[in-house]
This record gives structure tokens, C-alpha cells and sequence, in this order.
């Protein structure tokens, strides 16, 4: 289930922007399945094309930079044969920013197959040396599985989250304690040359056919290493029959940046992992969650 802006919940005034940005009329016309912090409407504009809009209540004062980032970084990588929609427009109002993007014939991935891996993998490597934004991810993955600072911290209430975690049971102290343990000693990178998309999950892959349609949701894209889009697809593979696709993304991410980077984005999409739900209150799902999180780490290590 979406939750966020709901077709009956869009402010007149976001639809008046929206229509006054890409000069033409825009009609609502259905709620899209998949997502979770933002939902996403189906709309029509004047000629007939159809769209898909998302708009965010005001929180950060940044956030309209944000999805202007995010738009320069479409345009970018669409340059270069990536498969993610057009951006129409961006705006924002007295209390609401919102993005207007190309619709894309297609559903978000049920589950990911040995094939939708493969065909992501030669998509991720489309964002090799294309770091176009200064959104670095790599350190701010390194500032959150070590708690060192390095460059900017991108989402400070994330930060102070993640350090929070221990305190919420033994259980997640446990896995806190040896992620922390275990990236204690790595160096901070010194680079960032790739596009990330920072959120590559199976409900932002597009699929039609068995193939993938198009890679949505860029909205929080910058630079980093590709690999953490590739450690993202690692985490949704504990599954029958991914396990040798898993094999090949943990090949993947250690040629790409060596064990202990490798250890880095892993710590950081366990801790990411365990964030979301303990603030969501889904507190039933915290046990899977630590279960794959060591069956991750004790993977990771006979790679060593």
C-alpha cells in the first residue's frame, strides 16, 4: 500500500503549478501501486499524453534543490542510454513540492528473477564515471557504518537514528556492535565518480514481459560508488532461485571496491534496514531483518 499523497488528498493549488509549469491542463486520473514514504497519482495532461506525479508536504528547507538535483541528474543519464523516465517539470508551492515524470507502460517488479538481476546489473553499469551531482553517498555510507564524519551528512536525522539503534533491544545491539566492529579500521574513500540511484529496489524497477521497462524514483540520485546500487539488488536476493544472481553481485561489488569498502555499503543497508521499520512501529518485521542481516555478514566474510 502507498501512503503519502493520495489522489483526493492532491492540494488544488499543486495541480494549478503543475498545469501553470508544463502549460497545459492536468486531470487526475488514477493512485499508482508501489512506494512507501510518497505516493504517486496517474495523471493526463491536455493532449492526451499521461504523466505520473508525486508531490511531498513541505519538511526540509532544501527539498525543492533536491528535486531539481534529481532532475538535472535525469536528464544526464538519460543522455547516456539509462532507462528512467522523462522529467516533465518540478515546482513547488506554499506546501508542497512535487515532480511531474513521463509514464512508463508497466508495474513495479513482483519479485526479482536470476534474469531481472542480470538485466539491472548491465543497467548499474550505465552509471560508471557519470557522478554528475554533488550528493556523495559513498562518504555518508561511510559516516553511518562507522560514525566518523566524512563530507556531508545527507540526511542528519537518519544519522541521529542510526545511532540511536542499539538502544532499541539486545537482539539489534548485537548486529549494531558487530557492523561497527567490523568497519572500524576501514579508511574513508577517497573518491566518487559513478551515478547512484540510491534506492534500487524491486518496487522501482518498472518490468513488462519479464523485461526491464524503466528504473524510477532517482529522486534522492547523487554520486558514490555504482556498487551501492549493486549491494541494494544483493539484499533482496536471499530467495530461492537468486542464489547464484547473488553470488554474481557479491563478485561484482568486491571487484568493483575490495572486502572492507564492500563491508561499508553492507553495514550501511543493514542499518538502513533496521531504521526504517523500528520508525515505522512495524516492529514484527526487526527479526527478519537482524536473521538476513548476519546471514549478509557471515556471506561477506568467507569473501574475505
Amino acid at each position: 500500500m502507498n501512503h503519502g499523497t493520495h489522489p483526493e488528498e492532491l492540494p488544488t493549488e499543486v495541480l494549478d503549478d503543475v498545469a501553470r509549469v508544463v502549460e497545459a491542463e492536468v486531470t487526475v486520473v488514477s493512485h499508482l501501486p508501489g512506494g512507501l514514504d510518497v505516493g504517486a497519482v496517474r495523471v493526463e495532461l491536455a493532449s492526451g499524453a499521461n504523466a505520473v506525479l508525486k508531490a511531498w508536504p513541505w519538511e526540509r528547507p532544501n527539498q525543492l534543490d533536491e528535486s531539481l538535483r534529481a532532475q538535472k541528474v535525469v536528464k544526464h543519464m538519460r543522455g547516456r542510454g539509462y532507462p528512467t523516465p522523462v522529467c516533465l517539470g518540478v515546482g513547488a508551492t506554499a506546501t508542497h513540492t512535487w515532480q511531474l515524470m513521463d509514464f512508463v507502460d508497466a508495474i513495479p517488479a513482483p519479485e526479482l528473477t536470476p534474469s531481472l538481476v542480470e538485466q539491472l546489473m548491465e543497467i548499474v553499469e550505465l552509471q560508471a564515471g557519470q557522478a554528475s551531482e554533488p550528493h556523495d553517498h559513498w562518504s555518508y555510507a561511510y559516516q553511518l557504518a562507522t560514525g566518523q564524519e566524512s563530507g556531508q551528512d545527507l540526511d542528519p536525522s537518519l544519522s541521529r537514528a542510526v545511532a540511536k539503534l542499539p538502544g532499541y533491544s539486545s537482539a539489534v545491539s548485537a548486529i549494531v556492535e558487530r557492523l561497527w566492529l567490523m568497519c572500524a579500521d576501514v579508511p574513508p574513500p577517497q573518491e566518487a565518480p559513478d551515478m547512484v540511484h540510491a534506492d534500487l529496489n524491486p518496487r522501482n524497477v518498472l518490468v513488462r514481459d519479464g523485461a526491464v521497462a524503466a528504473v524510477v524514483d532517482i529522486g534522492n540520485a547523487g554520486s558514490g560508488t555504482r556498487a551501492t546500487d549493486l549491494a541494494t539488488l544483493q539484499w533482496y536476493t536471499f530467495e530461492d532461485p537468486l542464489d547464484g544472481a547473488r553470488r554474481r553481485l557479491w563478485t561484482r561489488i568486491l571487484d568493483l571496491i575490495g572486502w572492507e569498502q564492500a563491508a561499508v555499503l553492507t553495514a550501511t543497508k543493514i542499518l538502513t534496514q533496521l531504521e526504517f521499520p523500528i520508525r515505522q512501529g512495524r516492529h514484527d518485521v526487526i527479526p527478519g531483518v537482524i536473521e538476513r542481516g548476519h546471514r549478509t555478514l557471515d556471506e561477506l566474510n568467507t569473501l574475505r
